[in-house]
Order: structure tokens, then C-alpha cells, then sequence
């Protein structure tokens, strides 16, 4: 599960040390570096591109999915139940990991959570890299089958465990991600760090599907006092956010032109606040009912803009009070009020809603 961290402000090098994060950096003042105004833009302009590839290709990956006529393709869908439970369980996990870095050695605990994500990140970089390996791989190269097969038991009493198949394609696109595995594990480089955050988003929004618009706007809701409460009530998801070493964030640096690729003061989004408003903006892209297949793609690129306003709003904020702000506070009265408005002006809400 995707903690959302929201966007957050600049902290000095000492704190970054301390902590585990930061952002900007630019010239010294005493102790406290202030990051120069072409650092801090291309950072955040960046995160924003960076949000909005997997939201994108996300999306259209998720509706060629969707028309597969594989079972073992089709992306899991959401109710307005799953939708209703979210926020409460998101709220456990996030207050349990809160004890547990409270109560054990925060160095092991991210030792078990760099493993974990290293094996998840692996899987998640080769589904991603996948369709673009099967247009460029070439075609003079034998492709071979192979099978991963784990049985339990023998005879009429045999049952599969895992039965995995896999070609040659696969392979090269699973040696690839090992080595970026590698890469994040014994350095943390940011760059490492985004290859799998990218991924895991991109996945997010793909194999993840709502079963109708009331489902995405109880998600988003729910999500909204979540963030909200856990950000502004409490320290609960600040320090978690602190303490968490994993690549469930997208981070750019804001000292890349002083220090090119050893930057290490980061602007930073948590993976939540890409993949919930992506799959409410990807719902837009389902077949919809005969009076609004013809607006589909208006209400996906209204989303699409509304996002855009969001993420830039929480920016602007969160740069001008220099202060975490829980990007869906801002994100979500966005995503759902602009297609809401455009759906009152075209007369479409009640359709919209089925």
C-alpha cells in the first residue's frame, strides 16, 4: 500500500541527514541552504511530469487491458464498498508503521522494507517495461518458452502453487530491473528511486479499476479526511513519511545544477497522490453510456487539466507557507469538481454518475 506524503517543504541539510528527506538547496546562509529559484522550478516542474506519465499511460494501458479477452489480464476492480474500507485500513497500516518505528530499530525495519521492495520493484519494472520490449525487441532472435512450475503434493493430490510462464523477453526485461534493484539497494540514488516509483504507479493506475464514478468520489472523499487528519492532526504521517525508505515517492532535486547527479536535497510527491486521482481520472476512459461516448475523452482531458491544478495549487502553497501540504486537499475538490461542472453544463450529470 501507497502512503500518500504529500509535497514537501524545504528542510536544512542537517534535518535531511537526520530524517531521511529534504528538499533544496541553492546558496548558503549560515546553516540553512535556500534553493535558487531555477533549482526549485525545474524540481517541481518535474515531479509534475513525472506525475502525469503514469497517470497517462496508466490509463491507456488500463482500457487495452480491460478489452483483453485474457482473465489472467483483467485489472482488479474497486466497489463502493473497497472504496468505503480504504481510508480505514490505509489508517491502520499507516498508525501501525507509525508504532513500529516508534518501538524498534528504524535501521532493520528498512532493511525488511528494502527487501520487499526490492522483489516488488523487480515484478513492477518488468510488467512496465514489457510492451515497449515486445516493439523494440528483434525479431532475427529466437523467442523460448520457459515455465515456472511449484507443486504441492503428488498424484490426483497434486497442487499448484505457482505456475509462472515466461519467454525470452521476459528474461531480458527481469535482468534489467535486477540491476536497477541492485543499483536502489546499495546506493538509494534518486534516479534508481523514481525507476521504481514511476512503476509502481504506472501499475497502480493500470491494474486497478472503479466500477463507477459514485466509487471514485467515496475513494476520494474517504482519502480527503485521511490525508487531511493524518497531515494536519497528527505527526503520525510526517514521521512515518520521515522514517519510510522506499521508493513510494517521486523525488527531484533541487541542487541538480550545483551538484548534477549527487544531488541529495529533494522536492518530493508520495506515489498516493498519483495513483488514487489516476484511476478516478482513467474511469473516464471506460465505454460509457450511448449519450456521452462521444464526450468520453472531453471529461478524461478535463480530469486530465483539473490534476494539473490540483498538483500545481499544492505547490504554490506548499513553496509559498513552507509547509507539508497533503497534496489531496487540493487534488481532490479538482478532480471531482471540474468534470462535475462540465458534466451541469452539458446537461450530462445523471448519465455521468451511471
Amino acid at each position: 500500500m501507497h502512503h500518500n506524503v504529500g509535497c514537501q517543504p524545504p528542510i536544512n541539510p542537517t534535518e535531511e541527514q537526520e530524517q531521511g528527506r529534504g528538499v533544496s538547496i541553492g546558496k548558503e546562509i549560515g546553516n540553512v541552504f535556500v534553493a535558487t529559484p531555477e533549482g526549485t522550478a525545474l524540481a517541481y516542474g518535474s515531479l509534475v511530469f513525472m506525475a502525469l506519465l503514469p497517470i497517462f499511460f496508466g490509463a491507456l494501458r488500463s482500457v487495452n487491458c480491460g478489452k483483453s479477452k485474457n482473465s489472467s489480464d483483467m485489472p482488479e476492480t474497486i466497489t463502493g464498498r473497497d472504496a468505503a474500507r480504504f481510508p480505514i485500513i490505509a489508517s491502520c497500516t499507516l498508525f501501525g508503521l507509525y508504532l513500529f518505528f516508534k518501538i524498534f530499530s528504524q535501521e532493520y525495519i528498512n532493511l525488511l522494507l528494502s527487501m520487499y521492495f526490492f522483489v516488488l520493484g523487480i515484478l513492477a519494472l518488468s510488467h512496465t517495461m514489457s510492451p515497449f520490449m515486445n516493439r523494440i525487441f528483434p525479431a532475427n532472435i529466437p523467442i523460448k518458452q520457459y515455465q515456472l512450475l511449484f507443486t504441492q503434493g503428488s498424484g490426483e493430490t497434486k497442487e499448484e502453487i505457482v505456475n509462472y510462464e515466461f519467454d525470452t523477453k521476459d528474461m531480458i526485461c527481469l535482468v534489467i530491473s535486477t540491476v536497477v534493484g541492485v543499483w536502489y539497494i546499495l546506493k538509494k540514488h534518486w534516479i534508481a528511486n523514481n525507476l521504481f516509483g514511476l512503476a509502481f504507479a504506472l501499475n497502480g493506475v493500470e491494474l486497478l479499476h472503479l466500477n463507477n464514478v459514485s466509487t471514485g468520489c467515496i475513494l476520494l472523499g474517504g482519502l480527503f479526511v485521511y490525508d487531511v487528519f493524518w497531515v494536519f492532526g497528527t505527526n503520525v504521517m510526517v514521521t512515518v513519511a520521515k522514517s519510510f525508505e522506499a521508493p513510494i515517492k517521486l523525488v527531484f532535486p533541487q541542487d541538480l545544477f550545483e551538484k548534477g547527479l549527487g544531488a541529495n536535497q529533494f522536492a518530493m510527491l508520495g506515489l498516493g497522490d498519483i495513483v488514487i486521482p489516476g484511476n478516478c481520472l482513467m474511469f473516464s476512459l471506460y465505454p460509457a453510456p450511448s449519450s456521452l461516448k462521444k464526450n468520453t475523452r472531453t471529461y478524461f482531458y478535463t480530469s486530465f487539466l483539473a490534476y494539473i491544478f490540483g498538483l500545481g495549487m499544492t505547490i504554490w502553497v506548499m513553496h509559498t507557507f513552507k509547509h507539508a501540504q497533503p497534496a489531496l486537499l487540493y487534488l481532490v475538490p479538482a478532480c471531482i469538481g471540474f468534470p462535475v461542472v462540465v458534466a451541469l453544463l452539458k446537461g450530462e450529470l445523471t448519465e455521468m454518475f451511471r
